[in-house]
């Protein structure tokens, strides 16, 4: 019985997939942040664009 236990925690075959998993979850948070703060600097540069447009007269 207590060889088994041993054999049982000396096994890496589900490190891999704790491995994939913690890329994965790296890789979805960097886009969710990268995302974040592409929309912020857009959306400040569009209202900068219409602040803009709107002070213009039309000829």
């Amino acid at each position: 019985m207590f060889r088994s236990i041993i054999a049982y925690f000396r096994r890496e075959d589900g490190a891999v997939t704790v491995d994939w998993v913690v890329l994965t979850a790296a890789v979805v948070a960097l886009a969710g942040v990268a995302f974040t703060s592409l929309q912020t600097a857009s959306g400040g540069l569009g209202n900068n664009v219409g602040a803009y447009l709107t002070d213009k007269e039309v000829e």
